[in-house]
């Protein structure tokens, strides 16, 4: 399970960041059109401001309030567009909202980790990064999001989440890489765990990774990143890795959440394993977004801490260049994988060839397919003597300047 700093304020320079980014995100300056966008103020909205949806016609706030909970931080949001709500991760609740940010329904009781997010709109559900590292289990959790309709739904008693098991993470994460004998459980001082892998979180909807045929044109794939230990000890840790799943096969596998006694059904194999280099990250990509405009994966991720490496926060891969197979590098033994190009965009490291950015995301980040996102922001509020973790969906356009490409848009900061 991930654990987390305080936000603390975030400024707009190409300095590196120790600490964490802030509620409040620096570059206020926007785009004035965009794809044909028109800003257009929403009066007398707690909201704000609103934006034309180019789309549909609708009208999209500036900001989404996701409320103030007694639970873990925001981990992910996803958009469900046409029925109008946005669901937010807050690591053991999923609370749905709608656009102006009335809670309509939520789901608790989660032991585990609730990472990452994203609405298939092909089927209406709702998917989710499940992890239960202590037992060796990692799921994605598919909700039914139609009857999440009421507050306080629990997901283990309820029929309203199912759960698939991914066995290619649990095989990486058991990994006795060092051959002792011996798997040394949730810690990342270890050799153990290939690639580094320390379980799941970004999940996004996307065309295959690897431009194969009908495929291509086909259903989107889930796509599934891995959480990376932070460990400047090893070489091996240094990309991040990408499975993708064709869900459309998944009524099968899936169970109801028991965390007493975890299940294991789930696909024996990928629809395909893919690797980016990056440099090690900490707990590798959290957001992962795919952007149909650009045809682009957006990577967000906690900073890594190896010396050699830029370490930035966010990462785009060239969704228009199909996967190419190759050496994954720093490997015990010399492996080939199938390896993922970052665009030629952002800031670049000629020592590593690495590219990137300086910016958010790593809490929640929503492509809305015309150049704008949703970008998370995390913060915390006391009420009556409780400390709540806050969470807010902040509508941002794509300008890809550099070191930050997103600027908020008018009524998205206060």
């Amino acid at each position: 399970m991930k654990v987390r700093e305080k936000t603390a304020g975030r400024g707009g320079s190409s300095g590196r960041r120790t600490g964490r980014r802030g509620s409040a995100l620096a570059g206020a300056a926007m785009v004035a059109t965009l794809l044909g966008s028109v800003l257009m103020p929403q009066t007398a909205s707690a909201a704000g401001d609103a934006e034309e949806d180019v789309r549909g016609g609708k009208r999209l706030p500036a900001v989404i309030d996701g409320g103030a909970w007694d639970a873990g931080h925001v981990q992910g949001m996803a958009l469900d567009r046409k029925g109008g709500h946005m669901y937010f991760s807050f690591t053991n609740l999923l609370v749905k909202t709608d656009l102006r940010g009335n809670p309509v329904g939520s789901v608790t009781g989660f032991t585990g980790h609730l990472g990452d997010l994203d609405f298939n709109e092909r089927d209406g559900r709702l998917y989710g990064s499940l992890e239960y590292k202590d037992a060796e289990s990692f799921y994605i959790a598919v909700f039914d999001a139609d009857r999440i309709d009421r507050m306080g739904i629990d997901a283990e008693t309820s029929d309203v989440v199912s759960t698939v098991y991914l066995k290619e993470v649990v095989k990486d994460y058991t990994a006795d890489m060092d051959g002792n004998g011996v798997f040394d459980g949730d810690t990342a001082d270890t050799r153990d765990h290939r690639y580094g892998c320390s379980g799941i979180d970004g999940v996004a909807f996307g065309p295959d990774l690897g431009g194969r045929g009908e495929r291509k044109r086909g259903a989107p794939l889930l796509t599934v990143a891995y959480g990376i230990y932070s460990n400047n000890a090893r070489s091996d840790n240094d990309h991040q890795v990408l499975l993708q799943y064709d869900v459309r096969r998944w009524k099968k596998y899936e169970r109801p959440l028991s965390e007493s006694a975890p299940h294991t059904s789930g696909p024996a194999h990928t629809d395909g394993k893919y690797f980016a280099y990056t440099g090690n990250t900490t707990y590798g990509v959290q957001n992962l977004e795919y952007d149909a405009a650009s045809r682009n994966w957006q990577l967000a991720v906690y900073e890594g801490k190896k010396p050699g490496f830029p370490n930035y926060s966010l990462f785009t891969v060239d969704g228009t260049r199909p996967a190419a197979r190759g050496p994954v590098r720093g490997q015990p033994e010399p492996e080939q994988g199938k390896l993922l190009t970052l665009a030629k965009e952002g800031l670049h490291d000629p020592a590593t060839g690495v590219r990137g950015w300086q910016a958010p995301g790593e809490y929640g980040l929503v492509s809305l397919d015309d150049g704008r996102y949703y970008v998370a922001e995390s913060g915390t509020v006391e009420e009556n003597g409780v400390e709540k973790q806050t969470g807010r969906a902040v509508l941002h356009r794509w300008t890809g300047r550099t070191p930050n490409p997103l600027a908020p848009v008018r009524g998205a900061t206060r």
